[in-house]
């Protein structure tokens, strides 16, 4: 496993769509690897592909639940909203109100290529959607309804 660098606001990758993984191998496998290391030696809880300048819809999440390796992830039903802040690892020192469904279910295979459905709420449906965002070149900035990054900033 490696660690790898996560490519920042202005990276035009950030904001390109990324293609289906068509092939699970061991390539598809250690950038899972390298992702999920990525992710953690940061202190996030979610990493897409993108991210790692890697245009493969592929994606990382672990809320303190333990991992979740998802590829061609597609969400299939939401429900409910809710606004609240969140901040990406590839705007750092940045955060800001979105608004996101308070539960979805997403339908992806896992590293054996194996059909799997992931139901997240509250926050791991954010960080699904704020994920799934990045395989289609979406930033939380896209969608943020107020930046609160000073206001947060004066609170400490």
């Amino acid at each position: 496993m490696a660690t790898r660098r996560i490519l920042t606001d202005g990276d035009e990758i950030l904001r390109k769509i990324s293609r289906p993984v068509n092939e699970i191998d061991k390539r598809t496998k250690t950038l899972l690897d390298d992702m999920a290391e990525t992710m953690y030696k940061n202190e996030g809880v979610g990493l897409a592909a993108p991210q790692v300048g890697v245009l493969r819809r592929i994606v990382v999440i672990d809320i303190g639940e333990g991992l979740l390796e998802l590829i061609n992830p597609e969400i299939v039903q939401t429900e409910g909203s809710k606004i609240d802040v969140e901040g990406c690892l590839s705007i750092p020192g940045k955060r800001g109100t979105v608004e996101r469904p308070t539960k979805v279910v997403v339908n992806a295979l896992n590293r054996k290529g194996k059909a799997i459905q992931v139901t997240g709420e509250r926050l791991l449906a954010v960080a699904l959607c704020h994920e799934l965002d990045h395989l289609d070149g979406i930033l939380y900035t896209d969608k943020m309804i107020e930046d609160v990054t000073d206001k947060e900033d004066k609170n400490q």
